[in-house]
Parts: structure tokens; C-alpha cells; sequence
């Protein structure tokens, strides 16, 4: 007369985004993949010592995946006075592994992921608890709103994921996605990437 409990994946036993706070540089985001399918994606960080240089793993010979590294890296350096002044970023080097974790092909649209990764290493400041980041920035820091907002909130759900962080540009698409999915959620919303990386690790 034991009991047994027993989890099964309707009920999140096969959780992709375990629960618990992860290490700095640890970042979970939702975007369509190669193949168009919208899938979960984790960007593993390190920080050595060096030069300010970045260099990534995991994206093979996708120059298009690795341009959006760049991207949020670039960002990371252009603006990062506004986020951490007294850090010295010229004394690091930084590598990002990215990580497919559903089989959707190489995100095209890991900026902000990236950016988000870059200064939660830098900063030494963990993600939030079972996060997940949505939507994508230019160099110039112009959000992209989240292309299909209820799908990719599905899949985070579905990930694991308990907190989301949302473009302002997307508020309008809120009606689009199932009162159960939102409500399962605590979502914070970002109106520029500075905002984006406060909210993402917690800091004000």
C-alpha cells in the first residue's frame, strides 16, 4: 500500500525550463526557429577573462542566427552605461552556446535574448525564476513586437514557464491569446531593451 507519484507530461513532469533560479548568463526565450516552428531556445553564457570579445556555439554555419548575436552583443556594448557603468566589459571575453532545445532549427531572432545573456553574465545577476524572453530588437534598440504572441505563450507554458516578458509593441495582440494561458502567467511588459534587461534579472 505505497504510494507513487508518477509525472506525466500533461501535468509538466517533462519540464524543459527547470524550476529554481539559474545560473547568470542563463536565458530561456520562444522564437520561430529555421523551420518556421516556434520552439523554446537556452542561451548558456561564459565570461573569461580577454578583450571584449564575443564568440558563440552551438549555431553551426548560420551566418543569419549568428548576425543576431551580434546584434544584442552590439547593443550590449553601445549602451552599457545605462546598465552597469562601473563594469568593465573591455576585461572579459564573452562566449554564447545557444541550445535548440525543441528540435525548431537556429533562432533568427535572439537579439534581445542575447543582449539579456551578455549583461546577466556581467552583472553576475541570474534570469528571474522560470522566465521566458519574447520578441527581438535592431542595433538601434527598436523592439520587434512578438510574431505570433498566443503560440509562443503555448509553448512557454507548455516549457515550464511561469513568468514571460513581453514587448510593449505587442499589448494589442493580448486578445488573441486564451484567457487560460495568459492567466497561468506573470508577465512583465518592456518598452525598450534597457527596460527588457532590468525586468528580465530583477534589478530596478
Amino acid at each position: 500500500l505505497e504510494e507513487f507519484f508518477v509525472n506525466v507530461p500533461e501535468q509538466g513532469g517533462s519540464r524543459i525550463i527547470a524550476p529554481g533560479t539559474p545560473n547568470p548568463g542563463v536565458i530561456h526565450f520562444v522564437s520561430p526557429g529555421k523551420t518556421g516552428k516556434l520552439g523554446v531556445f537556452r542561451i548558456e553564457t561564459q565570461k573569461t577573462a580577454g578583450n571584449g570579445k564575443l564568440s558563440t556555439s552551438g549555431l553551426g554555419s548560420d551566418t543569419e542566427a549568428k548576425e543576431q548575436v551580434k546584434v544584442g552583443f552590439e547593443y550590449f556594448k553601445g549602451n552599457l552605461s545605462r546598465i552597469a557603468a562601473n563594469n568593465q566589459f573591455s576585461d572579459h571575453e564573452f562566449h554564447l552556446h545557444f541550445v535548440d532545445l525543441q528540435m525548431s532549427g537556429n533562432s533568427h531572432s535572439s537579439s534581445l535574448a542575447a543582449l539579456i545573456a551578455s549583461c546577466s553574465t556581467l552583472l553576475a545577476k541570474p534570469m528571474q525564476e522560470s522566465m521566458v524572453v519574447l520578441g527581438s530588437i535592431t542595433l538601434g534598440g527598436v523592439i520587434n513586437p512578438v510574431q505570433d504572441l498566443a503560440g509562443s505563450m503555448q509553448v512557454a507554458l507548455e516549457a515550464g514557464a511561469t513568468k514571460i516578458l513581453i514587448p510593449m509593441a505587442s499589448a494589442m495582440d493580448i486578445p488573441t491569446v486564451p484567457a487560460e494561458t495568459f492567466t497561468k502567467f506573470q508577465v512583465s511588459f518592456y518598452s525598450d531593451p534597457v527596460d527588457a534587461v532590468y525586468k528580465a534579472l530583477g534589478v530596478h
